[in-house]
């Protein structure tokens, strides 16, 4: 049966879309969500830090408590004249809605909203706590979201037992895979130094690209390692290069490049911090070198809140997920140390940060109801 378009799921999504919540902007996002909780019963808690707004918002006192999380802000645009539709007035053609966030996250978000409604609406005496944890931090340096909030919870001993992600999980078909951890991310910010000059008296100078080139060589073709059961190869990869003055008859006097390293358990920043630098100086690389750590592998094993989507999911769309830790990194990293189960569960990924961003109306639907069903699982009395 066709979606109907006043679906309250499909009708809050798209007036999230049209708040231009380019990151860190909220744009009003989280007034409205907070307001929709407060109407059925949330005490609602803002957390502005800097330029980020941040919603920690409860239902309940009790262990255990099972908390959505989520980020209201997007990536920009890209191109304006590419997009087939205006990127923040939501349009739906053929049974798919358009936007900029439309599939990150702000279906998502919708998803959860609703699918709270319902069940307080049908469980006010729910045993636990219900709990949204949302940032308009997650796109940008994710300095000033969630990880702040989760450091003002563990001042206060605040502890989330569960918690579901709704980042875009799905590869092919709703539910088919979900997340139930993420790799590490290290980047390195590299200058190599030379000594600009003729190259026609290269004796003269200190070429930085011929320098590095065989250090870089050998960083991009190591294993690094098997992976294991759950996580995939640790990978290395340079995203930015760039040396000489732009003409053809001078060396270089300096390189700057930058890497980046998705690290599965098996390895460590330290681990890795050292191999690198052994191998910039086993090359006799004269540069300097800035770390930046985005965040740490986490993993959350099978257990009850994992059950519970699983059973979820099968319920309401007849499929098995796959249990992945693939994909770049999430807020789940933040969450997981702390000793919640952590599991990401959204609509397809496949147009993420994309031009003409979307999401199928159906999925935005039949996600809210899959939510509705995790809280009845785990609270429901």
């Amino acid at each position: 049966m066709p979606t109907p378009a006043d679906d309250p799921t499909l009708l809050l999504t798209q007036e999230l879309i049209r708040r231009p919540s380019v990151s860190p902007e909220d744009q009003g996002c989280l007034q409205l969500i907070a307001q929709r909780l407060e109407a059925v019963g949330f005490r609602i808690e803002r957390m502005p830090f800097g330029p980020v707004e941040n919603l920690w918002a409860c239902h309940g006192k009790e262990r255990p408590l099972l908390c959505f999380a989520g980020h209201t802000d997007v990536v920009p645009t890209g191109p304006r004249e590419e997009w087939a539709t205006d990127p923040f007035e939501p349009v739906i053609r053929d049974g798919i809605l358009y936007g900029r966030g439309a599939a990150d996250m702000k279906s998502g978000l919708a998803a959860m909203v609703t699918a709270t409604e319902r069940f307080i609406a049908r469980h006010p005496n729910h045993k636990g706590t219900l709990a949204f944890l949302l940032t308009s931090d997650e796109e940008g340096p994710s300095v000033d979201g969630t990880r702040r909030v989760m450091e003002v919870l563990e001042a206060r001993n605040e502890k989330i037992d569960y918690c579901v992600v709704g980042e875009p999980s799905s590869t092919d078909k709703l539910g088919d895979v979900i997340k139930i951890g993420r790799r590490g991310s290290l980047s390195g910010k590299l200058t190599v130094h030379g000594i600009q000059g003729h190259v026609a008296y290269p004796h003269l100078a200190d070429n930085p690209v011929h320098a590095v080139a065989p250090a870089l060589a050998e960083l991009a073709s190591r294993t690094w390692d098997k992976g294991n059961e759950f996580f995939q190869p640790t990978t290395f990869q340079i995203s930015n290069i760039a040396a000489g003055t732009g003409a053809p008859n001078v060396i270089p006097g300096e390189l700057k490049a930058r890497f980046n390293i998705r690290f599965s358990t098996e390895q460590t920043v330290e681990k890795l911090q050292s191999t690198i630098t052994e191998i910039f100086n086993r090359h006799k690389v004269n540069y300097t070198l800035e770390w930046f750590v985005s965040g740490l592998p986490f993993f959350t094993a099978p257990g009850a809140l994992s059950a519970a989507v699983v059973q979820s999911i099968k319920e309401k769309v007849g499929r098995t997920p796959e249990l992945s830790t693939t994909g770049g990194t999430s807020d789940g990293r933040f969450i997981a140390p702390t000793g919640a189960q952590v599991v990401e569960l959204g609509v397809l990924n496949a147009s993420i940060h994309k031009v003409n961003e979307n999401v199928r109306v159906d999925d935005v639907v039949t996600l809210s109801g899959i939510y509705e069903r995790v809280m009845e699982l785990i609270l429901a009395k």
